[in-house]
């Protein structure tokens, strides 16, 4: 049967782009549903702060009155003009196991883009960096997280065979938390401490830690330019307010370390306990009382997931990681964690990854972002 790729418009085939990964998905154990609510957010226009500088279609496929894909296409503006490129992007790509539904939905996304004038698209990848990237291509035994992608093991066979090749893989480690730290670890922590005049902050409660938060924002926006984050552009304040309205209700103020020297933020590092099996079990939907069950989750778990993390530039290789990542191995242990999943480190990024091997780490989750040509 003919496949209709057509373009949502109507509120109708928004609900239907945002529910159709639970159906595709169901009985699929290692899948974890979005928060609909954000979901709901991240895809609207006018609530979402980045459809103001980037053009964006979203594609429904249909075989005869079945929905059967989705897919979205996004041409971030204001990341191509800093990088000088004209990229755009695939994202949130879903569909049955079915090669020419697949290659219809990326068809249309790069009809569209090259339509718009670009010469190049790679994916998945959102918005931003902030999103989920990449798709999972070793380590499908394991559950997604709720900031990353769960994919089918087809999917990266189907996107090399329309002529896509890697662009960047990424590694996630698993870290278990030590019942007793390394000594050399503890050496440095407490000589930084003594001599170092820099300054740990830790906190109880989240409004203890809101006055921080423009201040870590500003120090990411910095360094991940200097570092040359693959996808990164820097964030301007609606952005930054976006973010927090998105995280800090989920944030738990234990788990975020910050160092300064003086009055300046020097670096930062933010985990957040797993809360993937609560959110599977209210099936993404918080209310009524799918927040208790996530909110359950997120006390019984033993895996904390690490989210973001920064050091100024000047300051690395002084032991700032090694302070901040003592502190947080200590709060993990307290609160009875027995695993650090590391997201996404780039394959590139060798100084921190070794770091994490240094620490027990093990690679067992590994993503890849496909490039090709328009």
């Amino acid at each position: 049967m003919k496949i209709d790729i057509h373009e949502v418009k109507s509120s109708s085939d928004l609900k239907t782009f945002i529910y159709l990964p639970e159906k595709i998905h169901a009985g699929h154990a290692n899948w974890v549903h979005p928060i609909y609510n954000d979901d709901k957010k991240y895809f609207t226009p006018k609530r979402n702060k980045a459809f103001e500088f980037s053009d964006v279609v979203l594609y429904l496929a249909r075989r005869g009155t079945e929905v059967v894909g989705r897919v979205m296409g996004i041409i971030n503006r204001k990341f191509n003009a800093y990088r000088k490129e004209d990229i755009a992007r695939f994202a949130y790509l879903e569909t049955y196991e079915d090669r020419e539904v697949f290659q219809a939905l990326v068809k249309a996304v790069e009809d569209w883009a090259r339509a718009k004038g670009a010469t190049r698209i790679i994916g998945p990848y959102g918005f931003s960096d902030q999103d989920p990237e990449g798709w999972i291509i070793e380590g499908f035994e394991n559950r997604a997280t709720i900031a990353t992608y769960y994919n089918f093991e087809w999917m990266p066979r189907f996107i090399e065979e329309m002529g896509y090749a890697k662009d960047i893989n990424y590694y996630v480690y698993k870290i278990p938390v030590p019942k007793e730290l390394p000594e050399f670890y503890v050496k440095i922590h407490d000589r930084i401490r003594r001599k170092g005049n820099y300054t740990l902050l830790e906190f109880k409660k989240r409004k203890e830690l809101r006055p921080w938060i423009h201040p870590l924002f500003e120090l990411m926006n910095e360094t991940y330019v200097a570092s040359n984050i693959y996808g990164y552009a820097p964030l301007d304040h609606k952005e930054m307010d976006d973010l927090v309205k998105r995280y800090m209700p989920v944030v738990n103020p234990h788990f975020v370390k910050i160092v300064k020297k003086g009055d300046e933020v020097v670096s930062f590092i933010i985990a957040m306990p797993d809360m993937a099996g609560g959110i599977q079990k209210a099936r993404g939907r918080l209310f009524p009382f799918g927040f208790i069950k996530v909110l359950r989750a997120a006390k019984k778990t033993k895996q904390l997931d690490l989210l973001l993390g920064a050091v100024k530039e000047g300051y690395r290789g002084v032991g700032l990681d090694v302070l901040m990542g003592v502190a947080m191995l200590r709060s993990a242990s307290a609160a009875g964690m027995e695993m650090l999943d590391t997201h996404h480190e780039m394959e590139t990024n060798v100084m921190v990854r070794g770091e994490m091997e240094k620490m027990g780490g093990v690679v067992y989750k590994k993503f890849r972002v496909w490039t090709k040509k328009l």
